[in-house]
């Protein structure tokens, strides 16, 4: 028997094939004694054999054992998850306990959990729903009184995978294990932060999804402000579940728009046709299954402040956006002047800027330095170290957590909720056509007009 069987619904769509499952192969790869029966759920008639070779497709040639069993072994279940029936035909097909994994649309997640009330849901059953956690703070509550009541809190695992980025778990290292840098994480020696993460990428056929969400509600309301809120905690008195989830909560609570002005706050901005990473790509307007009416931006950018005694002050500036040239994705703290600089000092000089950079995984400390020309010259230089591409996905690191029945790096429900409250102001001062939709072409960095990043 095994301790848990992985049901995955929607295990047929682009996020299971591409994502999901090799990140399965490479955990059951790195940690070959985990026992996991893998079932995957969905609708389309799809036969045990022609699941398996999805599976083994998806897993690669580079997996171990465990991870070629758990292939050979697992099955497909053709069923209708919104209904109860459905969700019966689930529990039965369980070995051990079962976890949920939701890789479908947040309506069709919703609507499952809806069809589990008044079930006879089995002991230990995980929930693992993925991003977005509603529409707005009151969809959000709403839905997180509807899991709750299906299961205990530490038994939902909102996926947001960005919490398992090893360049997070390289930020927390560095700030919390040298006293280089711990003392001087205030609003005292910093002066803004950047948080960062534009794409090449366009639409790439998903307008279903995107075109009902854009930049700001895809980035910045989830992946973007749990990093500011790790960035921006104070420190935890242990990195444990309820400890560092606690302390994140916290600093979401504290953060709010820049002064309160949502339209002066955040910008936004959608692509023309243009070329990006050697690729011809349309407008946006253009892209399959987009409607021009909505006015959906593929560029959001927005300011806010966390109101503690630690960052008062500091603005942190939240920016993401597709087919931009250069692709920069990073968390840049850029630090206060020293208060005195001797007059005989000379040459370049520029704010000391530390950078996290996203995959492969870069450290940088912007500093100035002796010139060598001159006994009191300056010049930047940037002191560099390479973390690699981390030891595993962060889908990896997220199914480990859910696997091990550790929600560390999981959104919970109140800090879902916090989002939401964070970015509503600024989704009703756009839909109220206080902030312009600005456009730029695709391959350039943004909009002519917009602050140099």
């Amino acid at each position: 028997m095994a301790d848990t069987t992985l049901f995955i619904f929607g295990a047929t769509g682009d996020l299971t094939s591409r994502l999901l499952l090799p990140s399965l192969g490479q955990l059951l790869t790195l940690e070959p004694d985990r026992s996991v029966n893998l079932v995957g759920v969905g609708r389309r008639d799809v036969s045990d054999a022609d699941w398996r070779a999805r599976v083994a497709e998806s897993f690669g040639d580079d997996v171990g054992p465990t991870a070629r069993d758990v292939a050979e072994n697992s099955t497909y279940l053709q069923t209708d998850i919104t209904s109860a029936d459905g969700i019966r035909s689930v529990f039965d097909a369980a070995d051990g306990r079962p976890v949920l994994y939701f890789a479908v649309p947040p309506a069709v997640a919703q609507t499952s959990c809806e069809a589990m009330v008044g079930l006879d849901i089995p002991t230990g059953t995980i929930l693992a729903p993925e991003k977005p956690f509603g529409t707005d703070q009151a969809s959000a509550q709403a839905f997180n009184r509807l899991l709750t009541g299906l299961v205990p809190e530490n038994q939902v695992f909102r996926v947001d995978h960005f919490l398992g980025q090893s360049i997070l778990l390289d930020l927390l290292g560095v700030r919390f294990a040298n006293r280089v840098f711990e003392p001087v994480w205030t609003a005292e020696h910093i002066e803004s932060v950047l948080i960062r993460y534009d794409e090449t990428l366009g639409l790439e056929g998903r307008a279903g999804y995107y075109d009902g969400s854009g930049a700001l509600e895809d980035m910045l309301q989830s992946h973007l402000l749990q990093l500011l809120a790790v960035v921006a905690m104070d420190p935890p008195s242990s990195l444990g579940e309820r400890d560092l989830r606690d302390a994140t909560a916290a600093a979401l609570r504290a953060t709010h728009v820049w002064g309160d002005d949502p339209a002066a706050s955040s910008r936004r901005a959608r692509y023309t046709a243009g070329i990006v990473a050697g690729r011809q790509l349309p407008s946006y307007i253009d892209e399959e299954g987009v409607d021009p009416a909505r006015n959906t931006e593929t560029l959001a950018e927005a300011t806010f402040e966390v109101r503690t005694a630690r960052w008062q002050g500091v603005p942190f500036t939240l920016r993401s956006g597709k087919a931009l040239e250069p692709a920069i994705r990073e968390i840049a703290l850029t630090f206060r002047p020293v208060r005195h600089v001797p007059d005989q000092f000379s040459g370049e000089t520029s704010p000391d800027v530390l950078r996290f950079r996203f995959g492969p995984d870069v450290m940088s400390l912007h500093i100035d330095v002796h010139r060598g020309s001159h006994p009191f010259e300056l010049r930047p230089v940037d002191m560099t170290a390479e973390l690699g591409q981390g030891s595993v996905h962060a889908y990896a690191e997220v199914l480990s957590g859910i696997l091990d029945g550790d929600a560390t790096l999981a959104v919970r429900g109140d800090a879902a909720e916090q989002c939401w409250r964070i970015v509503d102001p600024i989704i009703a001062a756009w839909r109220s056509g206080q902030v312009p939709l600005d456009d730029y072409p695709a391959g350039s960095s943004g909009p002519q007009g917009w602050p140099d990043r």
